[in-house]
């Protein structure tokens, strides 16, 4: 069973907006069976709308189209709709009665929002719960369109409370099953020759996908079939061929975020952690804290861009400096030592280097970042050495060190 997503708006276009409405409605889709076979983006232009829609409704069993149903004029979408269809637009005053609903004593009543009122009249019109653009859903030779408000909060309401539900009860789908592994210590090419004998045997009801992150390689496992307790099954005994293959280095068995697996592992332990950061200039800081609860086991980090606060607050020796560098082992060896004690915690990462596009040197080339990371008396350190441009290279150095973390706590 398949679906085609059919995003509208000149703002998506043009990178004003970025659509997120349909990560939110593949992921949904999949949970009862449904496939997306497309996504599209189109302009508000008549033409480039009737193409997309009609393509769509060629290809797939469920077309979603979001956007473009506002009370502005550059919102055409339920008169092209209305074309497509061969219909035409009449007042309803049960949409009107919502209009009013969700206005009152915030928007003034105008004719542009009365003009929400007006729906394609061979649809089934579902009202929205949290905003005035009505939701039209079409069937035609079998197949379903439904148009939906393309302000995410709008659509993410009607899709749950009213547009799932009636797709799932409409037709018939096959089970779809997910399994997701965290794996670390390998390049995604190393890895695919070492599971090759194993996925070249797996039955043709499980695929096998991988996505790579900056040092960090999710692999996916889908199984589809029209019963649930087989594909489980089938899914089950690939899991634990995977187990294993790779032992240790599948660190979770979810697809959570490492900033989520270490506040676990912290909170189970009773520690607490700090941050030293140079380069990366906050960001496992940021990531740590985003997390609801971190105040639990979070106290604190040192941004030390330069060597001053390197040495005032951290503690690092100039000798260390002048001999070795800020971007050497032994600088950020001190540095882990230094937030453990200035901040009073059981264990702390610390990171230094150079993320670019400048500032390299042929000893120390741009991408060249030291990581350590400290529990107790233990601390680890790590050099990145690939350039990967700036925001990579940081996202990078965040990454390994949460996982040399996770790898002293476990």
């Amino acid at each position: 069973m398949f679906a085609e997503l059919i995003t509208i708006g000149d703002e998506l276009l043009i990178g004003q907006v970025v659509d997120t409405n349909s990560a939110w409605m593949g992921r949904e889709l999949n949970n009862i069976g449904i496939e997306v076979l497309r996504i599209v983006s189109v302009r508000d232009r008549e033409e480039e709308i009737l193409e997309a829609i009609d393509n769509a409704m060629k290809r797939a069993n469920i077309v979603l189209v979001t956007g473009g149903l506002g009370p502005t004029k550059d919102d055409i979408t339920k008169q092209t709709l209305c074309k497509y269809f061969n219909t035409e637009l009449i007042f309803s005053e049960e949409v009107f009665e919502n209009v009013k609903r969700v206005l009152a004593g915030k928007i003034p009543m105008n004719k542009l929002n009365k003009g929400q009122a007006m729906v394609p009249k061979n649809c089934t019109v579902i009202n929205n719960p949290v905003g005035s653009a009505s939701v039209s859903w079409f069937e035609r030779d079998g197949k379903v369109l439904v148009s939906m408000p393309g302000v995410p909060q709008e659509m993410t309401a009607v899709m749950t409370e009213s547009v799932l539900p009636k797709l799932h009860e409409r037709f018939q789908t096959d089970v779809i099953m997910h399994q997701t592994f965290l794996v670390q210590h390998y390049p995604e090419s190393v890895l695919a020759e070492k599971l090759e004998a194993w996925e070249v045997a797996l039955p043709d009801c499980i695929k096998l996908a991988y996505l790579p992150k900056l040092g960090i390689i999710r692999l996916r496992l889908t199984g589809r079939g029209h019963d649930r307790k087989e594909v489980e099954t089938l899914l089950n005994r690939e899991k634990a061929k995977l187990e294993t293959i790779l032992g240790e280095d599948i660190f979770s068995e979810e697809d959570t975020p490492l900033e989520v697996i270490i506040g676990e592992l912290l909170k189970k332990r009773k520690l607490t952690v700090s941050t030293a950061e140079s380069c990366t200039g906050g960001s496992i800081a940021e990531r740590l804290t985003s997390i609801a609860g971190s105040s639990e086991y979070f106290k604190g980090s040192i941004v030390a861009y330069s060597n001053e606060v390197k040495k005032d607050l951290l503690y690092v020796s100039s000798e260390t400096l002048e001999k070795y560098g800020a971007v050497s082992e032994e600088t950020v060896i001190e540095m882990v030592k230094g937030a453990m004690k200035a901040l009073k915690t059981d264990c702390a990462v610390a990171t230094s280097g150079i993320a670019g596009p400048g500032g390299g040197t042929p000893e120390k080339p741009v991408g060249t970042v030291w990581i350590a990371a400290g529990y107790k008396n233990e601390i680890r350190t790590y050099k990145q050495e690939t350039n990967r441009g700036r925001a990579m290279n940081i996202e990078r150095a965040g990454n390994n060190a949460l996982l040399m973390l996770r790898d002293l706590l476990k």
